[in-house]
């Protein structure tokens, strides 16, 4: 599961489509539907926040929107309500490290998209997420 802070809209359409089904596992996890996922590492910022059902819609809808602007047709109605959220914070490092890790991904499966971002160099967060400084999360598998 890869729940990225980054914003949507530098993701493949392989990623944002994973992304989608990730998130809605997600959501399932938090609403306690689902056995499986739920001490995943990527779902712990969402189990610290004040409100983390509405954390994940309003994530969810962040991705729906991308996907609609796109042409894509993610229903909506999987999203649930929407509400302002306080945003998470976001490490300097571990946006660096999702930023790395997704040209790596884009380099390998999508070159056009590669070529488009890899001369990004501060890209967006998603908005849930507000950038703070510290290194990568303690919750990130970074294989080191």
């Amino acid at each position: 599961m890869r729940l990225w802070s980054l914003h949507p809209k530098y993701l493949d359409p392989q990623g944002l489509v994973a992304l989608w089904r990730e998130a809605l596992l997600a959501r399932a996890v938090l609403r306690g539907k689902t056995e499986g996922y739920r001490h995943h590492p990527q779902l712990h910022r969402f189990q610290l926040h004040a409100s983390p059902r509405q954390a994940i819609s309003f994530y969810l809808s962040v991705v729906h929107s991308e996907a609609t602007a796109r042409g894509y047709t993610f229903d909506r109605s999987k999203v649930g309500p929407v509400r302002s959220v306080r945003p998470i914070g976001a490490s300097h490092g571990q946006l660096a490290y999702e930023w790395e890790h997704l040209l790596r991904k884009l380099a390998s499966r999508s070159p056009a998209h590669y070529q488009q971002w890899r001369s990004v160099r501060t890209p967006q967060c998603h908005p849930l997420f507000r950038p703070e400084p510290g290194a990568v999360e303690s919750w990130e598998r970074t294989g080191a």
